[in-house]
């Protein structure tokens, strides 16, 4: 997949592409059937398929104190896309003055001239350029002008709840793992290189790895099974892993990530780690004792060993 992090003032650009513009954060199962739809007409047409989006986020730029935590880091977001078959990757880098450009600006100089489009499909509520004046019917409008078509694409529903974004954050953050599965079509993740803690966990009796996250958002505090896969290693590990401030020994400590990997005992400090998120055993809190907690360490490691026994974990 090519992917151009500044197609504004680049010339090597795949013109005549069949295109999608929007944020695509999570890349979600409606933002799935956006780029399943693109393929396919790519493919019909002869032409490449694009995907164009911005970074970061514009509302980090136009309402900062609005702008949501992204599901996906840029890199994770590029990762998905290319799995999924798209031809290229055009990051529009989200400035002020760019935030400046208005919708006509935006068709007229970029998506005919610089790319010459042959189609553009967008998510039927996607809104762009400079007061969200760019739209649907304003796509459409344009395209009868200059000669390119034009798709909207509905939301998706999965059992009969609208699948966005932003439901998926909400999600997220409520360890609600399974509703997120459902939205995403795929297992929630996030990134992160391990990082030297305070060791606690092996004092406790059960080694931990702690993990410096690349991305904004992951799930709320509590205890969840895992799937640890290291970058040094060519397969995933069965884990437990606690997201919280460990209330029982520390107070007003920061919000930390620790994954317990089951039969194993390797040094992967400074390694990059990616972190599964299956289901959601318990909430934080705080026990009345060191040796309390330790007795429910077992518990969580034993419930999820069960999870595993009955949802082998054969790819995530």
């Amino acid at each position: 997949m090519l992917v151009l992090h500044d197609p504004l003032r680049q010339t090597d650009l795949p013109r005549g592409c069949v295109a999608t513009i929007g944020n695509f954060d999570g890349m979600h199962v409606g933002h799935q059937e956006i780029i399943r739809g693109l393929l396919a007409r790519a493919r019909e047409l002869g032409r490449p398929s694009a995907v164009i989006t911005f970074h970061p986020h514009p509302l980090s730029i136009v309402a900062p104190d609005r702008v949501p935590k992204q599901i996906l880091t840029l890199a994770q977001k590029e990762e998905i896309l290319r799995d999924l078959g798209v031809d290229a990757l055009l990051v529009i880098p989200f400035t002020h003055d760019f935030s400046r450009w208005t919708a006509d600006r935006f068709i007229d100089e970029f998506l005919v001239n610089a790319l010459n489009v042959a189609e553009v499909h967008i998510g039927s509520d996607f809104c762009f350029g400079a007061g969200r004046g760019g739209n649907l019917a304003k796509l459409e409008a344009s395209g009868a002008d200059h000669g390119f078509g034009v798709k909207g694409v509905g939301e998706v529903r999965v059992r009969g709840i609208r699948v966005s974004s932003s439901l998926i954050r909400d999600a997220i953050g409520k360890g609600a793992m399974r509703t997120v599965k459902l939205g995403l079509g795929r297992t929630s993740f996030i990134d992160g290189r391990v990082a030297t803690g305070r060791k606690l966990g092996r004092k406790l009796g059960f080694p931990t790895v702690n993990v410096d996250p690349s991305n904004d958002l992951f799930p709320g505090s509590g205890v969840y099974v895992t799937t640890c896969h290291f970058e040094s290693f060519d397969r995933s590990f069965e884990s437990v892993t606690n997201i919280g401030v460990r209330p029982t020994l520390y107070e007003n400590y920061a919000t930390t990530i620790e994954s317990h990997i089951f039969d194993f005992d390797s040094n992967v400090y400074g390694d990059t780690v990616r972190v599964y998120f299956h289901r959601l055993l318990r909430r934080e809190h705080q026990f009345r004792s060191a040796l309390e907690l330790t007795s429910q360490i077992r518990r969580d490691i034993e419930r999820s060993r069960l999870y595993f026994l009955k949802h082998p974990i054969l790819h995530v």
